[in-house]
């Protein structure tokens, strides 16, 4: 039996809302490959499909969500953040279920403490990530990083993972640099204040390394010509239709999603670029718009706010 089974209801709800994970977990399973990934821009929505696929008893989703496997091997500036990823991450995990009075069960903490010691970032590594899915379920990386992968990374991950099935988020261009920006902002604790500065900000290429569809849909079309690609605007007003794209395209059976229509991770309201700013970024990330507009229609392009 996996640890998972005999939690009552409330206790479940709970363990998802703290892990954003499947709370089966097998300690005896074994090394293998994830069946599935989920990449995309920042700020547009992997962690609210994360959070609703974790409570699918078809999917298993690591205790830390992304596993930053394929972006350590072939993007290096990645790397010194990674470390602090992993460093962080297992503390974290354990706090959360203090705070909310939720019992990190043995096996969860010794996978935490196996997964983050040693040496990482090798396939036998990536593989034993996922060992503790349970035999029925789909493990799944929830990686949004990997979109921003150079050609070379696409095609390793292809190489490694032919059969994966990929779901990419797409959001707005200028909507997700502003998202991204605030978020920044409020990180960093700063306040532009006058025009200039706040132009300074937006034209900072930070925002542009998770957005540049233009040149990271086609990479993975080629390799993924049957992924998955869905516009955030869509879980706004549409998640059950979503959630029935995703089961699909996963070949998963029905599933309740508790909070299905609730923000995760909402961030608190914070500074808003002036219209100057806005205008500037409508400027430079207009050819984004014209090729998402080529690659995917109109159609779809309706849908990204």
């Amino acid at each position: 039996m996996t640890f998972g089974e005999h939690l009552s209801a409330d206790a479940l709800s709970r363990l998802v809302t703290t892990l954003t994970i499947s709370p089966a977990f097998d300690p005896q399973g074994q090394p293998r490959k994830p069946g599935a990934l989920c990449i995309g821009a920042q700020k547009a929505g992997t962690s609210w499909l994360a959070q609703m696929l974790g409570q699918h008893p078809q999917v298993w989703i690591p205790p830390f969500k992304e596993v930053q496997y394929f972006n350590h091997l072939h993007i290096p500036e990645h790397r010194r953040w990674i470390a602090w990823h992993y460093r962080n991450k297992p503390q974290e995990i354990r706090d959360r279920h203090k705070t909310r009075k939720v019992e990190l069960q043995p096996e969860l903490d010794a996978y935490l403490t196996a997964i983050t010691s040693g040496k990482m970032f090798h396939n036998q590594w990536y593989k034993r990530v996922f060992a503790p899915a349970p035999e029925h379920a789909m493990p799944m990386d929830f990686t949004p990083e990997y979109s921003g992968l150079p050609d070379e990374g696409v095609q390793a991950v292809r190489d490694l993972l032919p059969k994966a099935r990929v779901i990419y988020l797409i959001r707005h261009p200028v909507d997700r640099a502003i998202s991204q920006l605030r978020m920044n902002l409020r990180r960093e604790k700063r306040v532009p204040v006058t025009e200039a500065d706040w132009l300074a900000e937006v034209a900072n290429p930070v925002l542009d390394e998770r957005g540049d569809y233009a040149a990271y849909l086609p990479r993975w079309l080629r390799r993924y010509p049957d992924m998955l690609v869905l516009p955030f605007g869509r879980i706004a007003r549409a998640p059950h239709r979503v959630m029935d794209a995703v089961e699909a395209h996963l070949g998963l059976g029905p599933c309740f999603y508790a909070n299905l229509t609730q923000k995760v991770f909402a961030n608190p309201d914070g500074p808003m670029p002036p219209p100057a700013a806005i205008a500037a970024l409508e400027a430079r990330l207009a050819p984004q718009m014209d090729a998402l507009r080529d690659i995917m229609g109109g159609d779809f392009v309706d849908e990204v706010r």
